[in-house]
């Protein structure tokens, strides 16, 4: 259980400033939000039936592709029908 004491430690921790008249409400939050983590453990994740997921891979066909001079035409630079990129080093 998180204390209101957690709380402050936390906010101070993240940088936040929050009143002292927040703290009983993150307090109430914070401890609501482990208490839901708390059920997720619970759940075996082995034995829940799959929530109706399918393949939805295609093949691996070849399609038309872009020519060379579409696939230049927004190049910033170009040369000998390459792209032209700056150095990066």
């Amino acid at each position: 259980m998180v204390t209101e004491s957690d709380i402050e430690h936390i906010a101070e921790l993240a940088d936040i400033g929050i009143s002292r008249d927040e703290v009983p409400e993150f307090t109430t939050q914070f401890n609501a939000i482990l208490d839901y983590f708390e059920v997720l453990d619970t759940v075996q994740g082995e034995s829940a039936p799959a929530a109706g997921i399918i393949n939805v891979f295609r093949e691996d066909e070849p399609r038309p592709g872009l020519t060379q001079d579409a696939a230049l035409a927004n190049a910033g630079s170009t040369e000998d029908g390459f792209i032209k990129a700056p150095r990066v080093m």
